[in-house]
């Protein structure tokens, strides 16, 4: 809900701070104190136009700043918008914070939770936020977008848009693996030969992970045989068989270190060291030796060898992508793409049975999803009756009797939320056709009609607070209370904020906010205060009478404990 307003060089509004509060808040003033300059202060919040003359006289911007507090069945919601938009908040957001600078000329800066953002973006999240009716504007229930939704959470069916959606779902993924099967017979023909073709030759090719690596290593040791042999020679003969070999000279210094150890032992662990390395030597000449005597030139391996390569080169050009990893990154997708190719073909090869069952599983997917969207149908029927219902008896106690509210549901083609176009429709009077909520013309009327519909809706309604602007016009007495009955059972579960002219509706008000203008420096200038219980009355008694007469004090404490009466009768834990 809107718990905190700030208004600054906003037209007469210099800088107005406003605490609003649970239930039903009421705005009451003179005309032309400023009470719907507030209202539009509002709708910038939710988005809404700003117009070039908005600024105060002399002030090169207007600003205006508000602190949402989000009940706990929107916070989902709200965090959603939030993220979608790449805004600050939690998962759970208890507030939003909303600024919004209008610039001489029209032009605008917006932030959410102080993160610069796009009016567009506002739009989205203030619909979640604020839902505002007056004599000329008439947002959330004349979108017809909005209507079938309505109508389901209005009626309690999420759980069967939830299984529509889920069954719709399953649909679609049998028909997108239907469209993977397609093409014309002489295609499939056609794929099926390559396939056969490339598959053959990999298959052929036997290929194996690594192999490439293993070959070019085999290949340098048989290019380099002479070399390998000779070297190997000349190291036995360094270690071992020439004069002067490694062996003999640790041989000879065996001898010696062994004369000294016996004079000291501390030379004992040299002399082992030096055995130690002397056999070294010997183990690593013997292991020469056998090495050079293996090594026998092959030229027939080394040719097969170049050709095993060449063909795993060319297969890996062929088939492998754009590998990063390296040649054998590019060997094992060559394979696995044989894998690929064989399942591809074998499906094709069994493409006809697979179709069938397809065909099989998408009629029953498509019958499963027609009961859905029969049983949203058929509740959706019924909430439109229901509703129908409701909002005929809200229309008769505001004087409105001849005015009546249909649901118009008609067909359409199957879809993740049904086979329903559902709008809602309206004869303002006896004998009229009804026609979409978008094309009557606003007014009181209208306000009122709206009021009666929210009254039915507000619990289906994802909107944090209401704000009615003078829907009383052109009302008075007996009407004048019944709408302050209706505004007062919409405050049972949300936030209102009302500007009104009656003391019928301002009598039900949770906080009552009186909005006065006067002269300051030469300027006008308008505040705002919370009133207390004696400065309460006397305002309803002004708004009875002009003046605070004794008479019109005493029929304002009559209408308070008439709307105390009705508030206590309201259930607790029902209001936001």
């Amino acid at each position: 809900m809107l718990r905190h307003l700030r208004v600054t060089n906003f037209a007469i509004l210099s800088d107005v701070a406003v605490d609003l509060g649970e239930g039903l808040n009421v705005l009451t003033g003179e005309t032309g104190a400023g009470k719907s300059l507030i209202v539009e202060a509002v709708n910038l919040l939710r988005g809404g136009r700003a117009s070039a003359d908005i600024p105060r006289a002399g002030a090169a911007e207007a600003v205006v700043e508000a602190i949402f507090e989000v009940p706990d069945d929107l916070q989902d919601k709200v965090a959603g918008v939030l993220r979608e938009a790449g805004l600050p908040g939690d998962d759970e957001p208890g507030e939003v914070l909303v600024r919004r600078v209008i610039q001489r000329g029209g032009r605008s800066k917006t932030w959410v939770n102080g993160a610069l953002t796009t009016a567009g973006r506002l739009a989205e999240l203030g619909a979640l936020l604020v839902d505002l009716s007056g004599q000329h504007q008439h947002q959330g229930l004349i979108d017809p977008a909005r209507h079938r939704d309505l109508i389901d959470a209005f009626g309690c069916a999420p759980p069967l848009v939830a299984a529509m959606v889920a069954r719709w779902d399953a649909l679609r993924g049998v028909e997108a693996r239907i469209e993977e099967l397609g093409g014309d017979e002489r295609a499939r023909a056609e794929r099926a030969e390559w396939l056969r073709y490339q598959v053959d030759e990999l298959d052929a090719a036997r290929l194996q992970p690594g192999e490439d690596a293993r070959l070019d290593a085999e290949r340098a040791r048989l290019a380099a045989v002479d070399t390998l042999q000779a070297g190997a020679h000349t190291a036995v003969e360094a270690l071992y068989t020439g004069e002067a070999s490694a062996c003999d000279q640790l041989g000879v210094a065996a001898r010696e270190v062994d004369k000294l150890a016996r004079i000291d032992a501390a030379l004992e662990p040299c002399a082992r060291q030096i055995g130690e390395a002397r056999v070294l030597a010997e183990d690593a000449a013997a292991t020469l030796r056998h090495y050079a005597d293996r090594l026998d030139a092959d030229p027939a391996r080394l040719a097969w060898v170049d050709d095993r390569l060449e063909l795993v080169k060319k297969l890996v050009r062929k088939h492998a992508g754009a590998a990063t990893g390296g040649a054998a990154d590019a060997l094992a997708e060559v394979i696995a793409k044989a894998e690929a190719m064989r399942a591809e073909l074998d499906a094709l090869a069994h493409r006809d049975e697979r179709l069938a069952a397809l065909d099989r599983e998408r009629a029953a997917a498509r019958a499963a999803a027609e009961a859905a969207a029969a049983e949203l149908t058929r509740a959706r029927t019924a909430a439109a009756k229901k509703l129908e219902r409701e909002v005929g008896a809200a229309l008769t106690e505001l004087g409105m009797a001849a005015a009546r509210l249909s649901v118009r549901i008609a067909p359409r083609a199957l879809g993740p939320h049904g086979a329903d176009d559902v709008e809602l429709m309206l004869a303002s009077n006896k004998g009229e056709e009804a026609r979409p909520l978008a094309r009557i013309a606003s007014g009181g009327e209208l306000s009122r009609i709206m009021l009666a519909c929210k009254l039915s809706l507000e619990r289906a309604d994802d909107v944090a607070t209401y704000v009615f602007d003078e829907v009383d016009s052109g009302i008075g007495g007996a009407t004048a209370t019944a709408v302050g009955r209706q505004i007062r059972g919409v405050a049972d579960h949300r936030q209102v904020l009302c500007v009104t002219h009656l003391p019928q509706i301002a009598a039900f008000a949770d906080v009552h906010l009186h909005v006065s203008k006067h002269e300051a420096g030469g300027r006008t200038e308008t505040s705002v205060t919370r009133l207390a219980a004696q400065a309460r009355k006397d305002e309803l008694a002004r708004m009875l009478g002009g003046t605070a007469t004794a008479r019109a004090r005493a029929h304002a404490a009559e209408l308070l404990e008439e709307a105390a009466a009705r508030k206590k009768s309201s259930p607790p834990a029902a209001r936001a």
